[in-house]
């Protein structure tokens, strides 16, 4: 079935590109539609309409219209929630159950941070005897948010909608691997009333110049970034020239620990389910199983038993277990990766690729082979290995068995990136404290420099104003 092209959302309006780009099926590799595909000078255009929203709206100050819209926002999702299901099976691969958890967290992020905006309040108190301070939130700017293609739909709210709660603008952009989901939800976002134009802005690109702008732009004051390391350091060199404010929530990997008392009939599907959610494309997706050395034969074979079992086909087919990955490309990287693993660990289930031109690729399993001890820890004799590249393999899992409980807590804890631990600033998305400065009330003119402080002086009506643009770094060294 073929998709009218799915378009760019900037100022207010659906517009086409210069290029356009096909939409391809994960599962069978034929054309399920055309979106446009944004470029720089797209980029520009949406950054110069939310700079304007900005400045020239009562956006940033009315925070009933704010919580308005974010409902209307949360209500327009919700009616069409079935065709948002529905095309993220087929484009993005995920089965319907697991495109139906991405939309179940939707609308209630939206009604929570519609109901945020509404809540915020100010601080006052007396600094010295007769001397009182007061501030009020400030919404800090235009947000840039670089959305991931795992989950787009909720992804992109996850940011834009603490965002837009804070009285900030915002720029998103989309992944080209979900190019028709991105222009359905823009769609969507298009026909909610009182939406001002210029406010939120979406581009889908397929490259990446959308992005890199976002980063480099001075007219976007801060950015939220979800995706690998790699590029996460990237965008922290490139934000440092105009010290923009980021929150990045970068790749990790997620150990699962089994002890000796663990009920098995219970244990395997949920780690079966656990190695396979969203063909192991996500950050909380298992990745490697420590077992007490007790169990941990039993589990061995039980586990890979029920990985073996797992049905994989298009993520539409409600007899699927396991959807397909999101392109064929992936899905052979992350075979040669697979294939590699064989040199340090020993194979259980092999998985692998069921047709080199999809992306449907069958779970695999490893026991990992251990090493020399380091203050009291066995580990894995050779560094490099898969597991520790935050390859994304589906239903990819490393056994490691333990003999002690306290063992398989240091050894989930000891691996090159830590238990819930990532690179970088907080893992959070934007975040209404990261979106707001605070302004002096009364104040001659609008705060826009990061953070702002300001002190009464009954005496002479003085104030203190201090921030961290390029040209004027904090005096105290903070926002």
């Amino acid at each position: 079935m073929t998709i009218t092209t799915a378009r760019q959302f900037i100022n207010g309006e659906l517009v086409g590109s210069k290029r356009e780009s096909s939409s391809i099926s994960p599962a069978d590799g034929s054309t399920l539609g055309r979106y446009a595909d944004a470029d720089e000078q797209q980029a520009r255009q949406a950054v110069a309409a939310a700079r304007a929203a900005f400045a020239d709206t009562d956006w940033s100050r009315d925070r009933r219209h704010r919580h308005q819209v974010l409902n209307g926002v949360a209500d327009a999702i919700e009616r069409r929630t079935d065709e948002l299901v529905s095309l993220l099976a087929r484009e993005n691969g995920k089965v319907l159950g697991e495109a139906g958890f991405e939309l179940s967290l939707t609308v209630p992020k939206l009604r929570y941070y519609a109901a945020l905006a509404l809540s915020e309040s100010g601080r006052a108190a007396e600094v010295s005897p007769g001397l009182h301070m007061s501030s009020v939130p400030e919404a800090i700017g235009v947000a840039g948010v670089i959305v991931p293609w795992n989950s787009p739909v909720v992804l992109a709210v996850r940011s834009f909608a603490p965002a837009l709660a804070a009285g900030c603008t915002a720029v998103v952009k989309l992944p080209g691997q979900t190019g028709l989901v991105n222009g359905l939800l823009l769609e969507i976002l298009s026909e909610v009333a009182g939406l001002p134009a210029g406010v939120l802005n979406s581009l889908t690109e397929s490259g990446d110049e959308v992005a890199r702008f976002l980063v480099s732009s001075k007219d976007i004051d801060v950015l939220s970034y979800t995706g690998s390391t790699r590029v996460g350091r990237q965008i922290m060199a490139g934000a440092a020239v105009t010290l923009k404010r980021l929150s990045l929530e970068l790749g990790g990997k997620t150990p699962m620990i089994v002890f000796d008392d663990a009920d098995l009939d219970v244990v395997v599907p949920v780690l079966t389910k656990a190695v396979t959610t969203f063909s192991g494309q996500f950050c909380m997706t298992g990745s490697r199983v420590i077992a007490q050395a007790g169990i941990a034969g039993q589990l061995r074979e039980r586990l890979s038993k029920s990985l073996g079992a797992v049905n994989v086909g298009p993520g539409d087919d409600p007899a699927s277990d396991m959807g397909p990955m999101i392109d064929a490309e992936n899905a052979r990287r992350v075979d040669a990766l697979v294939s590699a693993a064989a040199e340090y660990a020993t194979v259980l289930v092999r998985g692998g690729l069921a047709d080199p031109d999809t992306a449907f690729y069958h779970p695999a399993a490893g026991g990992v082979r251990t090493g020399r001890d380091v203050r009291g820890l066995r580990i894995r004799s050779r560094r490099g290995a898969a597991c520790q590249r935050h390859a994304i393999r589906p239903g990819g899992v490393d056994l490691v068995p333990r003999h002690r409980p306290a063992a398989a807590g240091r050894t989930a804890a000891a691996r090159r990136h830590r238990v819930d631990q990532h690179l970088g600033p907080r893992r959070r998305p934007v975040r209404g404290r990261r979106l707001r400065t605070e302004r002096p009330r009364p104040a001659e003119r609008p705060a826009r420099t990061g953070g702002v402080s300001g002190v009464q002086d009954l005496r002479a009506d003085r104030r203190v104003v201090h921030g961290f643009k390029k040209d004027q770094p904090s005096r105290k060294g903070r926002p």
